[in-house]
């Protein structure tokens, strides 16, 4: 009960006030990467979130990863496959299962990598994406200036860094996914936990709903500071723990080297 009444209480009027401070008005695209719990007591829940995010933006996005269509080999069993309503994975958070299950929101096809999105601009962001390059939605954000918002987490969440790593040539790995009935193979990079590290070379407006630090990147800054922090150092967002697949990309690029990718994303 304590540990209850800690919590503030976060009102819908109390959210757009804190996004209107990170300077949305209506006219961005943008990807939130949010921590529900994070805020305290949200009048509404997850779903408030979405109704203050869609007020505040053009068109929202964002991941609705499904972990669990991964598949262990190119021989595997298809066990499970993506649908429009699939779940998304426990840990991409209740807001982005909240974007999914609102009937206008469009989804990416991607099996394991998708992205929601709600807007006059989803299907375009959307349709740039390819097993090769499942990132490439954020390029699409690149182009449209969009913006990454931080809603409760740090940079370990901001998948804007991922394509900025696919950009600059990071080797990636393969994984394989159900699709179209069969097993194919799709790029997949490292983990995330040490994109900390991008942190001082960014500029973020920042604001506060109950217990939540809230931010507000240019996605441009965050894939062009990742690509210039990686062409210095190619290891410097790469973590360290033991059995971790970052561990066999830092084994690739110290054999391959960075191999640059060209910006390809096509709004259509």
């Amino acid at each position: 009960m304590l540990n209850f009444l800690r919590r503030p209480n976060v009102t819908p009027a109390d959210l757009d006030d804190a996004l209107a401070d990170l300077g949305l008005d209506g006219t961005q695209a943008a990807i939130a990467h949010v921590s529900l719990r994070s805020f305290g007591n949200v009048e509404g829940g997850a779903s408030a979130v979405v109704d203050a995010l869609r007020a505040r933006t053009r068109t929202l996005v964002t991941p609705a990863f499904t972990y669990y269509t991964l598949l262990p080999g190119p021989t595997a069993s298809i066990h499970a496959t993506l649908h429009r309503e699939s779940r998304v994975s426990s840990d991409i958070g209740a807001v982005p299962q909240a974007l999914v299950d609102t009937p206008e929101a469009e989804r990416s096809f991607h099996p394991a990598l998708s992205y929601v999105a709600v807007g006059p601009d989803a299907r375009a962001i959307l349709n740039t994406q390819s097993l090769e390059s499942p990132y490439a939605p954020i390029g699409a954000l690149y182009d449209l200036d969009g913006v990454a918002l931080l809603l409760g987490v740090d940079h370990s969440s901001n998948t804007s860094v991922h394509y900025g790593e696919h950009w600059a040539g990071m080797p990636l790995l393969t994984k394989y996914v159900p699709h179209g009935g069969r097993v194919v193979a799709t790029a997949f990079p490292n983990c995330s936990a040490d994109f900390e590290h991008v942190a001082p070379f960014v500029q973020a407006r920042e604001s506060r709903a109950g217990n939540a630090r809230l931010r507000a990147y240019r996605v441009r800054d965050l894939v062009d500071a990742a690509r210039t922090l990686i062409e210095r150092d190619p290891e410097v967002l790469l973590c360290t723990y033991p059995g971790c697949r970052c561990q066999e990309v830092r084994r690739r690029v110290r054999a391959e080297g960075l191999t640059p990718r060209p910006h390809t994303p096509t709004l259509r």
